[in-house]
């Protein structure tokens, strides 16, 4: 092309394309242009999940998509505190029927040695259909479409979405049935087999047939699907579509926590048909990969590391956000959609996120709807008064974020061998040496310096949303607080010298020896910040004249020690399986005792007669004013005992933007995702603020251009003059 008509198309294109550069609204938006504006909730994962088939899944990081897909019969109430099971599928909370030995009906107050059995039985709602899918879909006869698929037939799908046709069909009674017997199946591995085991009747029976069953079938073909219709379960039948009862052995209240999770969701027989072909585990197309259920959201897109979306399920039920809940809710605009049919959002885009700066930075630039909080980013976020109360700085105030905090159901504790002849042993000596050092070691201080203010000192094994816990004078531990002006003060370091001397111990040596008082600390190797903890924690000791020795060690050889009973003193927590505080104080009980019962939860090997008592009185009770009575002589027993120092309970502190309504923590509800709202618009607006592109440095190449190009330009122009001459 000659240069005479190049020149100026090239400079005309060169400039009209900085132009509509420089009026673009967003050049860093990470979605595709198609999610624009949408109805769609942005989010980050960290940990990929391992497993999403309700059998096996047992993880915080897997409920996350699980929760929002599986249905078990109950859920918890959104936004009631403490804690309080609802109907989800079902039409009621059941209650149990009692029964004797003999068969006969107890009444419901009956003593637990009476009971032989509970009876729990479940009815569903009519009406509750299972999201679209292929294992659904039938022919023009009636018969599944996608089932003896050959190799050539299964070589072009990868996803479940490669499957054209999908269909429905409505929840039954037969589907939960389906999912207690995959409990026992011999190739899942369920967490919970063993403890269901002892508790469902015949779940340990149906568990033998069905392992030997499995090799039988294994001989001749070993991807055999296992049909377990064909096997019954003598605990667990179905009364009619719509109605079946559990038998679960003597009195067990918290069973009705279990019905709850995910395990005791439903599972269709056709989705476990469908999935077990062969040649579908290859491709991940299993139940652990691709779930099917009956929630209001179901998994449509599954690359763990990169991203993962659930999609607002079709067909899903009438079920609206609830109308009441703590005092404050309505203050906060927890309220305002009462009575409004859920799910609101319609697609959760979740995107993996290794690293935390950048997860940080997409939050504050509108990418990401909500954010925790890093140690890194935690003093840009968050301020704490001289008081200790906390709020968002002034930075994300102007930018209309919110902080939301609540205490986990976990505690943390410190805890001291009941069978080491130094700090165990029931008597008042070996009490009091235990209570100094509870006394001495600053939990307030600890929680201050090393979890920027995020946790709460334990005065028990109660975390606050469980029956039982008590906050105010009478929640306080008495042998470490003092009650003042309306508030728990530690006891001085004074108090616990006294009390050393006591027990034994004046001045941190041993009152008929002389030898001075050397405590072992056993713990894992730890990582960063490890060497300030322990360096705080050995300060805490001298407080009362103590040597403090931290033998570190791997994680395999320190459970060994707890296993044997040889530490002295260690630290570890506990995370509530259920909302009771039996999951709790049953780590104090004789009988969980590590180092005399395979299997016990009890690490400090603690173990008080009168405790045991009331424990087996206070376990299988409902939550009546008899039961919290119970718990209060528990908590004062265990409180003078000290078989543990009462660290802390976690708080979790998480940054929303305005835009994002109804968000409220729930630790132990894992179907949270319907309850949740967007202002998509107001989103959109504000990202295209906050994003908007400098536009003077375009501007500036802009002249710079055309400095440079107008002597060339001068120059063309004058060549073109004397061309038109000659």
């Amino acid at each position: 092309m000659p240069l005479r008509s190049a020149l100026p198309k090239f400079l005309s294109l060169l400039l009209c394309s900085l132009m509509l550069t420089a009026c673009g609204e967003v050049w860093n938006d990470p979605y595709p242009g198609q999610e624009s504006g949408g109805n769609i909730l942005y989010t980050a994962f960290t940990e990929r999940p391992k497993h999403l088939d309700p059998a096996q899944s047992y993880t915080e990081d897997e409920a996350v998509f699980t929760g929002q897909v599986y249905e078990p019969p109950l859920q918890y109430h959104y936004l009631k505190r403490p804690y309080t099971l609802v109907p989800n599928t079902v039409e009621r909370v059941p209650e149990p029927e009692l029964y004797d030995r003999a068969g006969r009906r107890l009444p419901a107050n009956a003593p637990a040695e009476q009971v032989a059995e509970s009876v729990y039985e479940l009815k569903l709602k009519p009406g509750i259909r299972f999201q679209p899918h292929p294992a659904f879909a039938v022919d023009a006869q009636g018969q599944p479409r996608y089932l003896n698929l050959s190799p050539a037939e299964l070589a072009d799908k990868f996803v479940v979405s490669d499957f054209p046709e999908t269909g429905t069909r409505e929840l039954k009674a037969a589907d939960y049935v389906y999912e207690i017997k995959r409990l026992a199946h011999p190739r899942l591995h369920s967490p919970i087999y063993g403890m269901m085991a002892e508790k469902i009747v015949g779940l340990k029976e149906l568990s033998d047939t069905l392992e030997a069953a499995d090799k039988e079938q294994s001989k001749t073909n070993p991807e055999a699907w296992l049909d377990l219709d064909a096997y019954p379960l003598s605990g667990v039948t179905v009364v009619d579509d719509y109605t079946w009862r559990i038998r679960i052995k003597g009195r067990y209240p918290q069973f009705a926590y279990w019905l709850a999770m995910p395990f005791f969701a439903p599972i269709p027989r056709e989705a476990d048909r469908f999935f077990s072909q062969p040649g579908m585990a290859a491709k991940n197309l299993t139940l652990d990969w691709w779930p099917v259920g009956t929630g209001a959201y179901m998994l449509t897109e599954n690359d763990p590391n990169r991203r993962m979306v659930l999609t607002r399920n079709p067909n899903y039920r009438e079920e609206t956000y609830p109308c009441e809940g703590e005092a404050e809710d309505g203050a906060q605009g927890l309220l305002a959609d009462c009575g409004k049919r859920l799910p609101f959002i319609d697609q959760a885009v979740f995107a993996r996120e290794k690293e935390a700066i950048p997860y940080w930075n997409k939050f504050l630039q509108g990418y990401y709807d909500a954010s925790g909080i890093g140690s890194d980013s935690f003093d840009q976020a968050v301020r704490v008064n001289v008081g200790g109360d906390v709020a968002v700085t002034e930075e994300m105030r102007e930018k209309g974020i919110e902080l939301l905090t609540s205490v986990r159901t976990s505690t943390f504790y410190m805890g001291f061998n009941m069978l080491d002849p130094v700090v165990g042993g029931n008597s008042e000596q070996a009490a009091k040496l235990r209570q100094a050092i509870s006394i001495a070691i600053d939990q307030e201080e600890f929680v201050s310096i090393f979890m920027n203010g995020r946790g709460i000192p334990g005065m028990n094994p109660l975390p606050p949303g469980l029956f039982g816990f008590e906050s105010g004078e009478g929640g306080v531990n008495p042998y470490v607080y003092d009650w003042a002006d309306g508030q728990p003060r530690r006891k001085s370091a004074e108090v616990a010298r006294k009390l050393m001397a006591e027990a034994g111990w004046p001045n941190g040596r041993n009152a008929k020896t002389g030898e001075p008082l050397v405590l072992n600390l056993d713990t894992t190797a730890g990582g960063m910040g490890e060497k300030s903890r322990l360096d705080w924690l050995t300060r805490q000791f001298q407080k009362i004249d103590a040597q403090l020795v931290v033998r570190a060690t791997d994680f395999n050889r320190f459970q060994d020690k707890l296993e044997k009973g040889t530490v002295q003193i260690y630290f570890l927590g506990w995370n509530a399986d259920y909302p009771d505080p039996e999951n709790f104080f049953f780590l104090l009980h004789g009988s969980e005792g590590r180092a005399r019962h395979q299997g016990g939860q009890n690490s400090s090997n603690y173990e008080n007669p009168e405790y045991d008592r009331l424990f087996q009185q206070m376990k299988v009770m409902d939550n009546t004013p008899e039961r919290l009575g119970l718990i209060r002589r528990m908590t004062r027993i265990l409180q003078h005992d000290a078989p543990w120092i009462y660290a802390f309970h976690p708080k979790t502190y998480t940054l929303t933007h305005a835009w994002l309504k109804n968000r409220k923590p729930n630790d132990v509800g894992n179907n949270t995702l319907k309850y949740q709202r967007l202002d998509y618009e107001q989103r959109a607006s504000m990202r295209a603020q906050w994003n908007s592109p400098e536009r003077w440095p375009i501007l500036a190449l802009l002249g710079a251009l055309g400095v440079l190009l107008w002597p060339i330009y001068h120059l063309y122009r004058r060549r073109e003059r004397r061309t038109g001459l000659n």
